[in-house]
């Protein structure tokens, strides 16, 4: 199987299965002299591991990584980082009655179909399990962005039809960690939790908008042509368990206006002494490379595929059937997605800070 590593000079390559032994990987490309701090790394993966709130799944994983190599002494070395995070409360037998089955919108039948066979236990390596791996490498590159004085924030801006009507820059994102959700705006979200429980008890499953903001990036990342930054955000954010949309800045809004209302207009800023834009359209990044401006973006997540309601399908014998899953699944994915978008926007900036170096003498 090709496709299991991203990035160019800090690489993550991630391995393993929901119901196997453990999932892992290895970090290339980290310097050395970087502290780790271990503690904020499991508080990292604890904002995404199974089982935090009535309305994620009750799968109870404790998501302990345990660090094998590159790490000495509280420090990166600069060799490759290897790591494991055991996997300790999987149920296999509950996909039992689902081994011959193709699950709607599931990975189920691609996967038979490519390899000609799949370890339908959990969905085996098309779990989300694996976005754990993303979090470990993420909350890595966080600590050597933050170095750098760049800042992430991700929050739920939607929830199937209830969403929050402003921006980030209107919001207090300090507020976003202050509910199960994760969403900072509290009214909305209190409506997003009600909702979500009522999905639940319903047995279905609904999706919604995760807006991720990326502060104070320097001038001059991407790599046109092919790798321009907005570029390699979109393969980052497309890469994550059921994303279906990726815009930056005003996104499809854009077609609503005329050039002379979009634009993004220069401007000096009066504190700073530093070249601005008086809007952000553009979402911090034009031709590819970003320009000093806030980078933010909406990244779409569909409902989850398994559901608790019977659907029509078939079995890989080409029978119809009537399907039930059973086991332990999210209602909605967005609040255990917030980071995993997060970590993904942290590995694409880390990469690209150190593609820069090279740009110029």
């Amino acid at each position: 199987m090709a496709g299991n590593s991203f990035g160019k000079l800090f690489k993550l390559s991630s391995f393993g299965e929901s119901h196997g032994t453990a999932i892992g990987g290895t970090i290339d490309g980290c310097p050395a002299g970087l502290k780790i701090d271990l503690d904020y790394i499991q508080q990292e993966l604890n904002r995404r591991k199974p089982g935090q709130s009535d309305i994620t799944t009750s799968r109870n994983e404790s998501d302990t990584v345990e660090f094998l190599s590159g790490i000495f002494n509280g420090l990166t070395t600069g060799t490759p980082i290897g790591f494991i995070i055991k996997n300790k409360d999987h149920q296999s037998n509950d996909y039992e009655n689902l081994k011959n089955s193709y699950r709607p919108s599931h990975a189920d039948y691609t996967y038979e179909k490519k390899y000609g066979l799949r370890d339908y236990r959990g969905g085996g390596r098309s779990s989300a399990r694996e976005t754990a791996c993303r979090i470990v490498a993420g909350a890595i590159a966080k600590l050597i962005l933050k170095e750098k004085n760049i800042v992430i924030h991700a929050f739920v801006k939607q929830v199937g039809d209830i969403q929050v009507p402003v921006n980030y820059d209107k919001l207090d994102l300090s507020k976003t960690e202050t509910n199960v959700i994760r969403c900072p705006d509290e009214i909305i979200a209190k409506k997003m939790i009600e909702y979500i429980e009522k999905i639940k008890t319903e047995g279905d499953s609904v999706g919604g908008i995760i807006q991720c903001v990326v502060n104070n990036v320097p001038h001059g990342l991407g790599e046109p042509v092919f790798d321009k930054l907005n570029a390699v955000l979109a393969h980052a954010m497309l890469s994550i368990n059921a994303v279906k949309g990726f815009e930056l800045g005003s996104g499809f809004d854009s077609v609503k206006y005329k050039g002379s209302e979009l634009n993004d207009i220069f401007a000096i800023d009066k504190i700073s002494n530093q070249i601005i834009t008086t809007n952000n359209n553009s979402g911090g990044i034009q031709g590819g490379i970003s320009n000093g401006m806030p980078i933010y973006f909406n990244v779409a997540f569909k409902p989850v595929a398994t559901i608790m309601k019977e659907q029509q399908s078939i079995n890989n014998l080409g029978e119809e059937e009537l399907l039930k899953a059973k086991g332990r699944h999210d209602p909605c994915v967005l609040p255990r997605a917030v980071p995993i978008v997060e970590s993904m926007a942290a590995l694409v900036i880390v990469d690209f800070l150190m593609r820069s170096q090279s740009d110029k003498l």
